[in-house]
């Protein structure tokens, strides 16, 4: 790659860093949380003045009844309440606007985010459309389009149902557009819920293979927000936090998926691991894994998780020093950098194999999934998102991305 070019984007995330310190970054101001927590939440936002919610979920979750206890629980405050429940695993420009229409319709004051990372991306695109009418969900796509207008959102509430986007905690809102096949974020401080609900029995009849792929997505931002070059001390503490806290109990979830105690300090660790993130961005591995959701609809904790011990050894010694770092914190072992940071990406591989998680991206069928003819789009779109934004231990060109969607192939 041209070394200019790798200069420019140091710099950009020079400027960035300092301008993020001056970001009025949005802070939750309330966490509900134990068992049974979610059952409060319409008191609670009736105590707060709100009078008309918006819950935003899936047709899977709202089949099984998740929105229920809620829907119940505001009947008998006598607070209106309404759902949208047709959101697609990769949300779309069209369920924003579908949305939107019922949160209008309703005359809604709130938004009610039930679900996992498509649901809450699903809310905040409304709640961005709500503050910013004028705006098309693509132009809103970047960093802060929002802020800049001067709009605040509605409140947005988050209901996490898995263990590992960190939605509930972050600026963005990633969507997708079926027309290019393009899978792109929006990021803003204003995206940032005000309230979170961690109730830890909304996870545990989670699915083996979705406890284990979100919970690697969660290990997944830890990872990337540690070893990129815009940390604070606090994400830094989070990320590590978060690491540990999977590093203990992911397995024990997945193995015992009815322990609520697991399924508690995981609700945590994804909450830590978004933290981070939020602040200290991700890396390459979630540039590629977007373009696996946009052109193929590849579940993103999934991606995540296939795609992480590939770009680690990838960057080879330039990450040497920060995963050694993460290897002493859970205690793997090990004497120099080089050893130690192999072994925490081997405990990276053993997890997963640990889990049923492939090795590579497949076809249901169990062949190659991307097409040769996709190949140098999705190439064209993952260097785009990365560059010049996100902090990573190398600044990448396209032959090494290449190199990565072939390695996953």
């Amino acid at each position: 790659m041209n070394v200019f070019y790798k200069a420019y984007c140091r710099c950009f995330q020079q400027v960035m860093r300092v301008v993020e310190c001056f970001l009025p970054w949005g802070q939750c101001k309330q966490i509900l949380s134990g068992a049974g927590s979610v059952k409060e939440l319409p008191k609670f936002l009736k105590e707060q003045g709100f009078k008309s919610i918006l819950i935003v979920t899936d047709g899977g979750l709202f089949k099984l009844g998740m929105a229920d206890p809620i829907l119940a629980a505001c009947e008998a405050e006598g607070m209106k309440a309404c759902c949208y429940h047709d959101v697609v695993p990769n949300p779309t420009i069209g369920n924003i606007e579908e949305g939107l229409a019922m949160y209008k319709e309703n005359e809604c004051d709130v938004i009610v985010a039930l679900g996992g990372g498509s649901a809450m991306d699903c809310a905040k695109g409304i709640g961005a459309r709500v503050a910013c009418p004028k705006k098309s969900v693509p132009q809103m796509k970047g960093v802060v389009k929002i802020m800049l207008t001067g709009h605040h959102l509605p409140p947005l509430v988050a209901i996490p149902t898995t263990s590992g986007t960190g939605s509930e905690a972050t600026l963005a809102a990633v969507i997708s557009n079926p027309e290019t096949h393009e899978k792109y974020p929006i990021n803003d401080p204003f995206l940032i819920p005000r309230y979170v609900v961690m109730d830890p029995e909304l996870t545990k009849s989670l699915p083996g293979h979705i406890t284990s792929t979100t919970g690697v997505d969660a290990l997944t931002h830890a990872v990337e927000a540690y070893i990129g070059s815009e940390n604070t001390p606090a994400t830094k503490r989070q990320a590590v936090e978060a690491i540990q806290l999977i590093h203990k109990y992911l397995k024990q979830a997945y193995d015992h998926g009815d322990d609520l105690e697991a399924r508690n300090q995981m609700q945590k660790a994804a909450y830590l691991a978004g933290k981070a993130f939020t602040r200290a961005y991700v890396g390459y591995v979630h540039a590629v894994a977007h373009t696996l959701g946009g052109e193929y609809g590849v579940p993103h904790g999934l991606a995540n998780a296939v795609i992480l011990p590939y770009v680690l050894k990838a960057y080879g010694k330039s990450a040497h020093k920060k995963l050694a770092q993460l290897a002493d914190a859970i205690e793997l072992g090990g004497t120099t950098r080089e050893e130690k940071a192999n072994l925490f990406i081997k405990w990276i591989e053993d997890l997963n194999a640990s889990m049923n998680i492939p090795t590579k991206i497949m076809s249901r069928e169990g062949g190659p999934l991307i097409e040769e003819e996709r190949l140098p789009r999705m190439i064209d779109h993952a260097f785009h998102e990365a560059n010049p934004l996100y902090p990573c231990p190398q600044v990448w060109g396209k032959p090494e991305l290449e190199k990565i969607y072939r390695e996953i192939m």
